[in-house]
């Protein structure tokens, strides 16, 4: 089981990037989805997170400019993020679990079955 995380680099602000998390040896499409963010200095932090039926959910810092979406076919869940900013620049990890409100309530990795690896997205000013 493994979920695989891609599409970090740099970009300028303002720039747009567009992160993938794959999902092998497991069905996805029955676990809720999310996206984590761990800047220099900083807790890791939801940014963005969806139901298995597709309901989302943002931090109030990317609402607006990020949309998170799946497409259950190829087992993968989506981070398009618009109008990056410096302040975004992180290590974005996704994460699976069979519990939406773990992903909404205090942050406890533990809470979650499955993770990513991690992609760096590093936005220039």
């Amino acid at each position: 089981v493994q979920l695989q995380a891609s599409g970090g680099g740099l970009v300028q602000a303002g720039g747009s990037l567009r992160l993938s998390c794959a999902a092998s040896g497991l069905t996805s499409s029955n676990l809720h989805m999310g996206w984590f963010r761990q800047g220099p200095g900083k807790e890791r932090e939801l940014v963005a997170a969806i139901t298995s039926g597709g309901s989302t959910n943002f931090a109030d810092s990317v609402k607006g400019r990020f949309t998170i979406s799946r497409n259950n076919a190829k087992n993968t869940v989506y981070l398009q993020m618009n109008s990056l900013k410096p302040e975004d620049t992180a290590v974005y990890y996704c994460a699976a679990g069979r519990y939406y409100s773990y992903f909404l309530g205090s942050y406890d990795p533990s809470r979650f079955d499955y993770w990513g690896q991690g992609t760096q997205v590093t936005v220039s000013s």
